[in-house]
């Protein structure tokens, strides 16, 4: 498949497009045409079925936009950048590491500092794209992905559209537990759009401004809380471990895994139990496992707060690409929240017996420590109760130095008479203990995953020495579950029955397209371009006889056609899409000998 054909068939059949074509067009935003709106929702579907039902967890839907504190708190505010370098010809800006990764062998300089970027664009004369003009010594600067916006009239509160959707879940994680019962482990899912202001989008759907993200949030307590790691542990992986990455002879590690866990291959036994249930979930839907891996990150390009993270890649058009993550975030996430917020993003841990323990606490005296320190005094007894806490011997002295905010930036240190502070140890008994979560994240790019299928699912063979293309969809994802044709549009009855037999397969719940325009080969042929697995033809032999009505039924791949009684093609589609196999319909039914393709 050249490069351009996929995207040749995907706007000529309405799969995807660039949007406001008729006002220039708006690089970084893609329309989903009805064919390709019907394949991500029923992608969507297939997610949510895995990860969310299947797996017992609860779907929320979050606001897109969002107040500027919470990315103030998540770090994105100083630290979701990506690396710009302008043009000084023509203007134009562009990814200074993708321009790098272009024109040398250096695999991941988005890991790399700016100064050794501009470097590597200086030593290997790297152009503009656009206009030819060399970029040496033009600065490499971070630039904030963020869309900025105001809340309200005028000036407002200053707001973010969100550049993912995790952070609807985790700002909402103090209403979240009370649903959860405060018991772990548990998980909200998520699906909907998320906002980069990519520097130069390309790729198609590959790196969009607007794009839609699947992602799971598995809250777990990580001294007690083990994955279901048995459910996988056989399935068959392909890794890129950053071991292999880095050695000059590296490869792909063929395993399990439960090998790849017990090997230390993979870190966190979360993370393992996820990439298995992908790698099911991507082979369900139609991923080419010869063209798919799970690649582990460089130390330079995980987050600061990941203890592991891989990425699910495929190969589209000879490129690797990104199109889910799976991270251990730890407590970050809900830490900083519970930092910078006004609510608890702990959970309280009950113990399985009460325990007995001493603690250390002091009983600040206010009768002097107001006049003494009048507006502090309360900042004061805050600040003797944070050191008793965390250095009880400082209290053994005669007095107590604590350093309190006061009115100025650099806070004041006040002394304190250790009797004023009742300071004690006090045997306490605990019923439990309030912990902080930590965060295993599974992160799927819809867009991304869409692309993938099309690339993966398109064919061209020849049918009667005729060459066609076909896009070798899964019946799960496939924009419609089948297209019903009257053979011709002159005969009243076969024309009724047509309508009938369209009308039952929707009533079943299957999304069917009705062609009746143009030769019978000419209606396969379109249906094969987008991916309908099955086509139903009604015929006059169909119709002729005492018996009941019966119709051709087509498989997409094999060209392959077996007659089916009407009244039995509701259930038999429901199944096939379901999983069905097309050979159990071979077997129960007449296979069909017919040259109706060319015709």
């Amino acid at each position: 498949m050249a490069a351009g054909d996929l995207v040749e068939l995907a706007k000529r059949r309405g799969f995807f497009f660039g949007s406001n074509g008729a006002y220039g067009g708006t690089a970084g935003f893609y329309t989903f045409g009805p064919q390709g709106a019907a394949l991500k929702k029923n992608v969507e579907d297939a997610w949510r079925d895995r990860f969310t039902i299947r797996e017992g967890n609860r779907e929320i839907e979050a606001p897109t936009i969002m107040p500027e504190a919470v990315f103030e708190a998540s770090g994105h505010l100083e630290g979701f950048d990506d690396m710009l370098v302008e043009c000084p010809e023509c203007g134009e800006s562009h990814r200074a590491d993708h321009l790098v990764e272009d024109a040398t062998d250096v695999e991941d300089a988005e890991a790399l500092p700016g100064a050794e970027v501009e470097e590597l664009i200086a030593d290997n004369d790297i152009a503009c794209p656009s206009c030819g003009t060399a970029l040496a010594g033009e600065p490499v600067e971070a630039f904030n992905l963020m869309f900025a916006t105001d809340i309200g009239p005028g000036d407002g509160q200053p707001g973010y559209l969100r550049p993912e959707t995790a952070q609807g879940i985790f700002v909402e994680f103090p209403r979240l537990k009370e649903y959860a019962r405060g018991n772990l482990p548990f998980g909200i899912t998520q699906i909907g759009p998320a906002y980069r202001n990519e520097i130069s989008p390309r790729g198609g759907l590959l790196r969009l401004r607007e794009f839609t993200q699947a992602e799971l949030e598995q809250f777990i307590d990580p001294e007690a809380d083990e994955p279901p790691l048995d459910r996988v542990r056989d399935v068959d992986v392909r890794l890129y471990p950053a071991t292999e990455q880095e050695a000059d002879d590296g490869g792909y590690l063929d395993t399990t895994i439960g090998e790849a866990v017990d090997e230390g291959v993979i870190g966190s036994p979360w993370v393992g139990y996820y990439l298995g249930v992908a790698q099911e979930w991507y082979e369900r839907v139609g991923v080419d496992t010869d063209r798919f891996r799970f690649r582990q990150h460089l130390a330079g390009e995980r987050a600061h707060y990941a203890a592991d993270c891989w990425d699910a890649e495929s190969e589209v058009d000879g490129d690797w690409i990104e199109i889910a993550g799976f991270a251990y975030r730890g407590d970050y996430d809900l830490s900083k929240h519970d930092e910078y917020g006004d609510d608890s993003f702990t959970v309280f841990k009950r113990y399985d017996e009460p325990k007995t323990v001493e603690r250390a606490t002091v009983d600040p005296d206010m009768s002097v420590l107001g006049p003494e320190f009048g507006g502090d005094a309360a900042a004061v007894a805050d600040a003797l109760e944070t050191l008793a806490e965390r250095d009880p011997d400082a209290f053994d002295a005669e007095t107590v130095a604590v350093d309190v905010g006061g009115d100025g930036d650099a806070g004041e240190t006040y002394e304190v008479h250790a009797d004023v502070a009742n300071f004690s140890i006090e045997a306490v008994t605990e019923s439990g203990e309030h912990i902080t979560p930590h965060v295993v994240e599974p992160s799927f790019g819809v867009g991304r995953t869409v692309q993938t299928l099309l690339a993966h699912a398109y064919e061209v063979d020849e049918v009667d020495g005729e060459e066609r293309t076909y896009l070798s969809l899964e019946p799960e994802v496939a924009p419609q579950d089948a297209a019903v044709f009257p053979l011709v549009t002159n005969d009243d009855r076969l024309v009724s029955l047509a309508d009938e037999v369209a009308a039952d397969l929707r009533a079943a719940g299957l999304a069917v397209a009705y062609d009746d325009s143009g030769s019978i080969g000419r209606r396969y042929r379109r249906q094969d371009e987008v991916g309908t697995p099955f086509c139903v033809t009604v015929d006059r032999d169909g119709i002729e006889g005492s018996g009941p009505d019966t119709v051709t039924v087509r498989e997409r791949d094999s060209a392959v056609q077996v007659r089916v009684p009407a009244d039995e093609l509701a259930g038999k589609l429901t199944a096939l899409r379901a999983g069905g196999e097309f050979d159990a319909v071979l077997e129960g039914y007449d296979r069909v000998e017919t040259d109706v393709e060319t015709n």
